[in-house]
């Protein structure tokens, strides 16, 4: 009988090797998928500044962004004057993300999202925007995003659900409508039910609050994406009522949550 180990390592790995070479295509290229990472976090990153404010006013807060890569999460909040951290296993993109850095305060630190190098309770939010479809094991992801938030504090998310959709559209589509799509950039097996998540969240102290399903505009812009291969500039997310193909949002840490260090 095999080992979980052995039918992990026969199972289709997703390809994370392609964040380790991008460099300064993060911010500039068009014609590969990270355009559609920058198209989203131009959606996602005010939301997630915004829902910070509601929850702790104008404070400044410590953030950490868990698979950071190219920062772009992470330098919008620094701008906004939160102290953030960024932790990513690809040097390469922790060299882009402080490149970036135009208020020259975030930390990019090299490290495992499944072992995170900090203290409990250390951080007030804790992102995993994009990431958690890109792990074998998302739930040690949530118990360690769990363990170093501090009592309230907020945790975001943003990733794919497990369907047939979610399999045409973003990695067949993409596959075929964008330029220099690396194979399994995306591999289905690794999408997250939003009942999955959900359940992972509050088995380790973390509420969901808000649950958002998130899609493309449908305009010229997107148009003249299938018909170049190139993602243009005003190519632009929207958030939706439906979570079929991918979808963003936050759980909350107890207010008089105690954490055990391991």
């Amino acid at each position: 009988m095999r080992t979980t180990t052995q039918i992990t390592k026969a199972l289709r790995p997703v390809n994370n090797d392609i964040y380790t070479t991008l460099g300064a295509r993060w911010y500039e290229a068009t014609d590969d998928p990270v355009a559609l990472l920058r198209a989203e976090a131009g959606l996602r990153n005010p939301w997630v500044a915004k829902q910070i404010a509601a929850s702790f006013g104008s404070r400044s807060c410590s953030v950490l962004d868990i698979g950071c890569g190219g920062g772009f999460l992470s330098n919008h909040l620094a701008k906004l004057g939160h102290r953030v951290t960024g932790l990513d296993e690809a040097q390469d993109s922790l060299a882009v993300a402080s490149r970036y850095d135009v208020s020259g305060t975030v930390k990019y630190d090299h490290g495992d999202a499944r072992a995170l190098p900090y203290e409990t309770g250390a951080f007030d939010v804790v992102c995993a925007m994009d990431f958690l479809e890109h792990v074998e094991d998302p739930e040690r992801v949530v118990a360690e995003a769990a363990r170093v938030l501090s009592p309230s504090g907020l945790f975001f998310f943003h990733t794919f659900n497990r369907n047939w959709l979610s399999w045409l559209v973003v990695i067949k589509g993409v596959e075929w409508f964008v330029k220099n799509t690396p194979v399994d950039m995306h591999v289905l097996r690794l999408f997250l039910k939003p009942q999955e998540l959900t359940a992972m969240c509050r088995k380790h102290g973390l509420e969901p609050a808000l649950l958002l399903g998130s899609r493309p505009k449908f305009g010229s812009a997107f148009w003249r994406m299938l018909r170049t291969g190139n993602v243009p500039a005003d190519f632009q997310f929207t958030f939706s009522p439906s979570t079929r193909l991918a979808y963003t949002g936050f759980a909350r840490k107890a207010a008089d949550a105690h954490d055990l260090a391991p």
